[in-house]
């Protein structure tokens, strides 16, 4: 039976895909990208995601979203939309649990500062964390570095690369210099993540009591929602209401970027994944739900992420990553012996800090800070 009979001609079908850069022989029970799906669930770099910060530190509080729970919300997100759209669910699902696997610990704020402190070592960005830890850094098999995956699965993973960039990793990052698309199911991958983190940091927002119901209520597009609920179930009030309302923001844009999505394919009416590529966006929301989401990401923005509870957050996670890196790259001796480099290039002794580091969980980037400055750890 063929996995992938009932995928549109214009999906990423297994047999037809660019494959891997270690050939390998077929599963006979598993398409190639659920392969691909179950190597990422297995590696070490997912597991460790259950302790990184999606927006609060992980040990603020058991109830908060970490990357790893956010990872599995895009998933499930994504594989509803894929389906709807006979899109290949299955690498949908392999993208959505890769995309935040090279993220640094504290979130978007651990990545700012080691992209700094990387300035003249080639800067870092997530993104690219991620495919060198699916392509170098995870180590499980005799034959290859990495995770051997599909050709597709490793340029979705890619959402971001500069042209700089692009020239040195060949053709994972083709697309950025020629100014293609990625297959639909990036597109789509990456919208997923946009509905998940928009809903679900909502959420825990007011679980923290650092945004309120009545601040929501000046944003328009949570406000009808919310309004909706209480029309459907008077005196609602909790955790109850809140979840109401966060399920219908969710199946309001996943139904809008199906059907615009669907109009737009159908306009398009690309013969296979090469006319994917050579076209505009076709998976996207239509223009006025864009502006909806555009108008809760500004609320978001200057209400819960730039708090100054979080900002506190965000100084000391600073201070922890900057003052990390400085001490390895002044001393690498503190490292493990297996990031340090004694070749006497400093700068791939800083790309080698740069994985140590963003390897790290939030606690465990505490504990080591703690260890190395903390006099009371003599």
């Amino acid at each position: 039976m063929n996995p992938d009979a009932h995928l549109a001609p214009y999906a990423v079908h297994s047999e037809t895909a660019r494959g891997r850069r270690h050939p390998e022989t077929s599963h006979a029970s598993r398409s190639q990208f659920q392969r691909d799906r179950d190597r990422i669930i297995h590696c070490s770099a997912f597991r460790r995601l259950e302790y990184k910060t999606q927006v609060f530190l992980n040990h603020e509080g058991d109830m908060f979203r970490t990357r790893l729970t956010h990872s599995l919300e895009v998933a499930q997100v994504g594989r509803s939309m894929a389906r709807n759209l006979r899109l290949n669910e299955d690498l949908v699902e392999a993208l959505a649990l890769a995309h935040d696997l090279g993220h640094t610990p504290f979130g978007h704020v651990g990545q700012d500062v080691l992209d700094e402190c990387m300035k003249e070592h080639g800067g870092f960005e997530h993104n690219l964390q991620s495919l060198r830890v699916v392509d170098q850094l995870e180590e499980h098999y005799g034959a290859f570095d990495g995770l051997n995956l599909m050709f597709d699965t490793r340029e979705g993973i890619l959402k971001h690369c500069s042209l700089a960039n692009a020239k040195l990793l060949g053709p994972v990052a083709q697309r950025f210099i020629d100014r293609t698309q990625p297959s639909l199911e990036a597109q789509l991958t990456n919208l997923a993540d946009e509905i998940a983190y928009n809903s679900h940091d909502i959420d825990d927002g007011l679980r923290s009591g650092l945004i309120t119901i009545a601040q929501l209520e000046e944003v328009d597009f949570f406000a009808r929602r919310w309004h909706d609920v209480q029309k459907a179930y008077p005196g609602l009030s909790g955790r109850r209401a809140i979840y109401e309302t966060l399920r219908r923001l969710i199946t309001v844009l996943a139904d809008d970027l199906i059907e615009t999505s669907s109009v737009l394919l159908a306009e398009a009416a690309p013969a296979d994944l090469d006319a994917v590529r050579a076209s505009g966006p076709l998976i996207r929301f239509s223009d006025p739900m864009r502006k909806d989401a555009t108008e809760l990401k500004r609320f978001l923005r200057a209400n819960l992420y730039r708090h100054f509870k979080v900002n506190r957050m965000r100084v000391k996670a600073s201070r922890i990553v900057r003052e990390l890196f400085d001490a390895f790259m002044a001393e690498p001796v503190l490292l493990p012996p297996d990031y340090q480099f004694a070749g006497g290039d400093v700068t791939r002794q800083a790309r080698k800090i740069a994985d140590y580091i963003a390897g790290m969980t939030d606690r465990y980037a505490i504990r080591e800070h703690r260890r190395i400055f903390s006099l009371e750890d003599l």
